[in-house]
């Protein structure tokens, strides 16, 4: 039958009949209501392509921490980044710096994290140059909310998830205040701040009850201790989670990989230097008896 021009017209007696021939239960969905319909949808893979579909294996980097110290913020991450089972790269470096007060530490697929940094590098230098002034604190936060939200579609098929921590150093903060902040995120975008820490990645499970433990009872508290203090206990965390979470690495003694650590101050960003980083390793370690 052939309605032509007349086949939006409600009142044609001929819609009528095949509305009522074509009512059907699509429960809201749009894609049901043309299948129950009989429309020619090509949607869905060859069960071969499907097959090799499922075997795809996406990298993933784990484990980051961050630590409110007495100067500002510590952040650190393993070097490890896997595919499954396997250890597809050892140099993986998942502490980005931002902007001069601002550092991101990632964790789930790297891909889709340099991204986003990169992203988020972008728009604070294109506010900064555009209005020359810094971007809010607020206005950092959102931002980054709304790009982890933008990829919640990747994040919901298993292959893209991306859960960082926002570090940086509030300067409106009083000259005697520690302006360090710590956020985390969830897959829909939401910031949480932190008052002494956070940590995230497959290996965070073993090492979250060990700060708080360290944060509440320990003899120097978190927010307490120096540059020293901070990079020793953060290099003992990142040990304890290699030792109970496979996709996670500590320090690679054969071809000398340390964690990357940063630290986030009023004078900027800075990285731990691998020397300072070898002095306090062996310091961290126990004393052989």
């Amino acid at each position: 039958m052939s309605l032509k021009g007349h086949f939006l017209n409600q009142s044609d007696p001929r819609y009528q009949d095949i509305a009522l021939q074509t009512v059907v239960d699509h429960k809201g969905d749009f894609l049901n209501l043309l299948k129950q319909a009989n429309y020619p949808l090509r949607v869905e893979l060859p069960s071969e392509n499907a097959q090799h579909a499922t075997d795809i294996e996406i990298a993933h980097s784990t484990t980051v921490v961050a630590v409110l110290y007495r100067d500002g913020v510590m952040i650190a991450g393993d070097r490890r980044a896997t595919a499954g089972t396997a250890v597809i790269y050892d140099r993986a470096e998942k502490v980005l710096q931002i902007d001069r007060h601002a550092v991101l530490a990632i964790s789930g697929s790297p891909a889709i994290a340099y991204e986003i940094a990169r992203m988020l590098e972008h728009s604070f230098q294109y506010f900064r140059r555009s209005q020359l002034q810094e971007l809010s604190l607020e206005g950092k936060l959102r931002m980054l909310s709304r790009l982890i939200r933008e990829n919640l579609s990747m994040a919901l098929q298993g292959i893209g998830g991306v859960i960082p921590i926002f570090a940086l150093y509030d300067l409106n903060a009083k000259a005697d205040a520690n302006g360090g902040k710590v956020f985390f995120y969830d897959a829909l975008g939401a910031h949480f701040e932190n008052v002494d820490f956070a940590t995230t990645g497959s290996g965070s499970i073993w090492i979250r009850g060990v700060l708080r433990y360290l944060s509440r009872f320990g003899d120097t508290p978190l927010h307490g201790m120096d540059q020293r203090q901070a990079a020793i206990t953060i290099l003992r965390l990142l040990d304890i989670a290699s030792e109970y979470d496979a996709a996670t690495s500590g320090y690679n003694a054969k071809v000398n990989i340390f964690p990357n650590v940063k630290i986030v101050t009023r004078s900027g960003v800075d990285t731990i230097s691998d020397d300072d980083l070898t002095t306090w390793y062996a310091e961290a370690q126990p004393e052989q008896t």
